[in-house]
């Protein structure tokens, strides 16, 4: 079961490319404009902006051709456009899904290894060779993508997915969120409990980190649900494999008093089943109105799994409004990827801040890049 429950998500996960989506499909909340400002990309997922506004790009799809793993960085001019051409930075890696950015240098979070671009805002045009700072990560394809930012505090954090749907492993190893050094040294776990988590950030004012988790697969098309979690301190234990959502014991691992849902923290908000809540950042703008400021804006990638009289769910970019660290409401601020037919026209993967307070979009099923906007009504 468990060799081709992978199979069926590597193949999922690497649909050929599609074109560009027509925007007026897409439903926003009033006052929100939405315009593409890159496209024909592989798989473009995580996001990180440089300083100087350079857009750094990962991609995942498990195809290991020289056309295929690669990284981009997009040049944006004043008006946020795109100046010249898609740039390729790398290419031949295997599921450079992560990137982030620290003094100057470019971070690309392989499967099992963590590469350094030194310099890389003066060397676009020709990258520099990597250097590699850990490569103690597991290899497993299962959850192996990982998503990759500096703290405040300047720590690297990177997450390891469980190799699984649902099992037991060594929560040293796997289903964890460490941390490390810049240059690899003193990895530590931060979180375990954690199944797979593609997207995270620290709260603005307190600096607590915040994550989304994706919940487990094969119990139904309602059960369980995505999260989103806080994490204000290290060594807490979110649940997996023995308790999903907060509230629901695993069939299988979860039955005793050892393992019941009560020794675990609970999360912050529940996101709807097998909506695939992966890349998040808090708003630290003002371009948009008061109540979204300094509030987790989500992408929720889609459903890939859910019967098809349940129809797929997610595919949307949603704010979780935060009350006392608790999210209190569920708003969709860009909706429509999912069509009345139940088939895809993109996927949102990440989303990232820009300097006017607008807010970047990444669509890997679309090869795009979407640039989001507030004009009062």
């Amino acid at each position: 079961m468990k060799v081709i429950y992978c199979i069926i998500l590597a193949i999922f996960s690497v649909a050929q490319l599609q074109a560009a989506p027509d925007l007026t499909q897409l439903r926003l909340s009033p006052g929100f404009k939405i315009e593409i400002v890159a496209e024909g990309m592989q798989s473009p997922r995580s996001l990180a902006v440089a300083p100087d506004g350079t857009v750094f790009i990962g991609t995942r799809t498990n195809r290991k051709r020289e056309t295929i793993g690669k990284v981009y960085a997009l040049k944006l001019d004043d008006n946020y456009q795109l100046e010249g051409e898609v740039i390729t930075i790398a290419k031949g890696l295997n599921l450079p899904n992560g990137v982030a950015f620290k003094d100057g240098d470019l971070y690309v979070a392989e499967i099992n290894r963590i590469l350094k671009y030194p310099d890389i805002e003066k060397n676009l045009a020709k990258p520099p060779e990597p250097v590699i700072i850990y490569e103690d990560l597991p290899d497993d394809f299962h959850h192996g993508w990982k998503f990759i930012r500096f703290s405040p505090k300047g720590r690297l954090y990177v997450p390891v997915g469980a190799p699984c749907n649902v099992c037991e492993e060594d929560e040293q190893v796997y289903s964890n969120i460490q941390y490390m050094k810049d240059d690899g040294s003193e990895a530590k776990v931060f979180a375990k409990g954690v199944r797979n988590t593609v997207g995270f950030d620290w709260h603005p004012k307190t600096g607590d980190l915040w994550f989304t988790d994706n919940g487990r697969d094969l119990l139904g098309d309602l059960l369980p649900a995505d999260e989103l979690n806080h994490a204000p301190y290290a060594n807490m234990h979110f649940g997996f494999p023995y308790c999903h959502q907060g509230d629901f014991p695993d069939p299988q691992f979860g039955d005793s008093e050892e393992h019941h849902c009560r020794e675990y923290t609970p999360p912050a908000g529940k996101l709807g089943p097998h909506v695939a809540a992966i890349g998040m950042r808090f708003y630290t703008g003002t371009m948009f109105p008061e109540k979204y400021w300094q509030q987790p804006f989500i992408a929720l990638h889609g459903s890939w799994n859910r019967t098809e009289e349940a129809g797929h769910t997610g595919a949307q970019v949603i704010v979780a409004h935060l009350t006392d660290n608790l999210v209190t409401e569920i708003e969709p601020i860009v909706d429509g990827w999912l069509g009345e037919d139940n088939k895809y026209i993109g996927r949102p993967a990440d989303v990232a801040m820009l300097a006017d307070g607008s807010m970047l979009i990444s669509d890997d099923f679309s090869g795009v890049v979407y640039r989001l906007w507030y004009e009062a009504p």
